[in-house]
């Protein structure tokens, strides 16, 4: 074996058993005690904490924080990875806040004291704000659709509509998008043969159904689900063209309040709704570039009344 093979079967075989004989481990690896020890330094020197005893009974065991291998991860990176564990555990998907409480208890143990430290103090002083009761999503269920995403197979799943209806559907999935209070498949209805946003917490029952696909008129599923969930739901819809690069507006307008879509590199169209005109009228005064009200007429004599009492106050 070569040195970097020899070194992970040793480090294999610290894994295994909880104690090693210096003999056992150069008979195993077919070396001798003097290379087993050097091998053993090699591994300290990489971050291994590797304790040895002398003596009869003594040997070699992986110590505190052998289990994860400390060259895998960057101090910042561990940080990270504790820190998205704890947001984990509040998470709408079933199933991921136990997993994420039993990762996070395992990184902690392996944690050097210092970066425990930095996660404790994270952890001490960072509150999140409720968002209200959100419908579960179903790991299981989040497992099969990103497969048919990945690996472009059609899936078949029982869907509830908003009015309760029950349906099967068989569609090609393209992405799960997460609006970050509820998660959306989007996906080729085969059946309607259209392009359609999908619930995943009423999604039941998912199974891959083997066929195959190719999308040649994919939208952008970011968008589409902008248009779906931001737009299409309401009585009124807002279009405003603005005088300002889309990229710009929609530093103003993120994909959950409208829909932003560029005309030309210095202009773009904007789109989003509600159900009266007065949230229209407060989401166009927000607007501080040039702009123009397409449609609806109302929604203009209404910015225009509320310009005009702002002027007389």
């Amino acid at each position: 074996m070569d040195t970097a093979t020899r070194l992970l079967r040793l480090l294999s075989l610290l894994h295994s058993r909880p104690q090693w004989d210096g003999a056992e481990l150069a008979a195993r690896l077919e070396i001798t005690p003097r290379t087993v020890r050097r091998d053993v330094a090699r591994l300290r020197s990489l971050g291994y904490p590797i304790d040895a005893e002398a003596g009869i009974g003594g040997g070699y065991r992986l110590g505190p924080g052998g289990r994860l291998p400390p060259l895998l991860l960057e101090d910042a990176e561990a940080v990270a990875i504790a820190v998205g564990l704890r947001v984990a555990t509040t998470t709408t998907v079933s199933g991921v806040e136990e997993a994420a409480i039993s990762a996070l208890a395992k990184l902690h143990q392996v944690l050097p004291v210092r970066l425990r430290e930095q996660v404790d103090a994270i952890a001490a002083h960072t509150t999140q704000l409720p968002q209200g009761e959100l419908p579960p999503v179903d790991g299981g269920v989040l497992v099969v659709l990103a497969a048919g995403c990945r690996h472009t197979e059609g899936i078949r799943f029982r869907y509830r509509t908003h009015d309760g209806t029950d349906s099967e559907r068989t569609v090609e999935p393209l992405q799960i998008v997460h609006t970050g209070r509820r998660w959306y498949l989007v996906a080729r209805d085969r059946d309607r043969q259209a392009w359609r946003t999908f619930r995943v917490d009423r999604i039941t029952r998912p199974e891959l159904t083997g066929s195959r696909y190719r999308f040649e008129d994919a939208p952008d599923p970011v968008a589409f689900v902008a248009e779906g969930t931001g737009v299409a739901p309401w009585d009124l819809v807002a279009r405003l063209r603005v005088q300002a690069p889309a990229e710009t507006v929609a530093r103003l307008i993120p994909p959950t309040q409208g829909v932003v879509e560029a005309l030309d590199a210095r202009t773009c169209e904007v789109r989003f709704a509600a159900n009266d005109l007065g949230p229209l009228v407060a989401q166009v005064t927000r607007i501080y570039w040039p702009f123009e009200i397409l449609e609806p007429a109302e929604l203009r004599e209404a910015v225009h009344d509320h310009a005009r009492r702002l002027l007389d106050s």
